[in-house]
């Protein structure tokens, strides 16, 4: 059960695609909007579920907003209420590097206000931080509630036990994972598994993962990368992802990355007969999903009975544009 406190709050955005991160901060916050370049609002937040965000950096509870620059966020400061205690930082950050602002300089005012109130600056190991965000000609303050965990680095693709070209990147997998609601306890089941990147994700953020895959290889190189990251042994079987082994409405999520358009035959079936094939499935077991694909395949979706709630694409190179699909189905 998500454990929501209603507020005002900032996020402060990774990567480039406000929209994006937005949408996977909604596994975690009510309400989320993009304010400007790289910093959204919310109007709660479970601070817990927030440290598993790939695409949020940072969320503060709000003091106050301006177009006043550095000068403008000392004012809202000196004329605010500071219900804190303890030692303080000041991090102030121009986000996408839009607002031209001496970023130290505001860092030195602020923390001077701080110490005019009578409040010890500690650098290193703060116990509260005052976030000044700068986008464009917008400046927003806020005190730091919640940090995602950025420990992406020590889980690439290459690093892992078992390594094929073409594995989803970590960070792109856990948004994934982010996107299909995943909560503690969930069944989340990958019927075309790959190397296990999306349910190592899953698995990370408290999801049972189940794992299916045509080549044996696959299974068996999955669920040695799932037993090196999650310590226990994953549900995994070499399978076919038009037909599961599993009952009716047996999970709660189902997340694959479909086989790209290069791939002409998997298996026995053709690309888009197994993409039509896994989308049916997927209706009869689960009631949420996530399709990762290189195009659009949003009329096999519904076809199938799914709702295309969101719609995403993220450009990887030239001639590759993932498209993520984010679907509901009532039984």
């Amino acid at each position: 059960m998500a454990r929501f406190h209603p507020g005002v709050y900032v996020l402060e955005f990774a990567g480039e695609d406000d929209q994006f991160a937005a949408a996977e901060a909604r596994a975690a916050a009510t309400d989320v909007s993009v304010l400007a370049p790289g910093i959204g609002t919310a109007s709660a937040v479970d601070r817990e579920r927030i440290t598993g965000l790939a695409f949020t950096r940072r969320v503060s509870e709000l003091v106050g907003q301006t177009r006043d620059g550095g000068d403008g966020l000392v004012s809202i400061l000196e004329a605010a209420p500071v219900k804190r205690s303890g030692t303080v930082a000041v991090r102030a950050r121009d986000v996408r590097g839009t607002a031209g602002i001496d970023t130290q300089a505001v860092e030195r005012q602020l923390g001077q206000s701080l110490v005019d109130r009578g409040f010890e600056v500690d650098l290193t190991d703060p116990e509260q931080t005052l976030s000044a965000l700068f986008a464009d000609d917008l400046a927003v303050l806020g005190w730091e509630v919640a940090t995602s965990d950025r420990g992406y680095g020590d889980r690439t693709p290459t690093d892992r036990p078992f390594f094929q070209p073409g594995s989803m990147d970590p960070l792109l997998a856990r948004a994934v994972a982010n996107l299909a609601r995943t909560e503690p306890g969930d069944r989340v089941l990958d019927p075309m598994c790959g190397t296990g990147g999306v349910l190592i994700e899953a698995g990370l953020l408290g999801g049972q993962p189940i794992g299916f895959d045509a080549q044996e290889k696959m299974v068996r190189g999955a669920r040695t990368n799932l037993r090196a990251a999650l310590g226990v042994s994953p549900h995994l079987a070499q399978g076919d992802g038009t037909a599961l082994p599993l009952p009716d409405n047996s999970v709660d999520a189902v997340v694959f990355d479909a086989p790209y358009g290069r791939q002409s035959k998997i298996a026995s079936h053709g690309l888009e007969e197994l993409i039509q094939g896994a989308f049916q499935e997927a209706a009869r077991v689960g009631t949420r999903a996530v399709v990762v694909a290189d195009r659009g395949y949003d009329t096999l979706a519904r076809a199938a009975g799914w709702t295309v709630t969101e719609k995403h694409q993220r450009r990887v190179h030239r001639s590759l544009t993932r498209h993520i699909h984010v679907l509901t189905h009532e039984h």
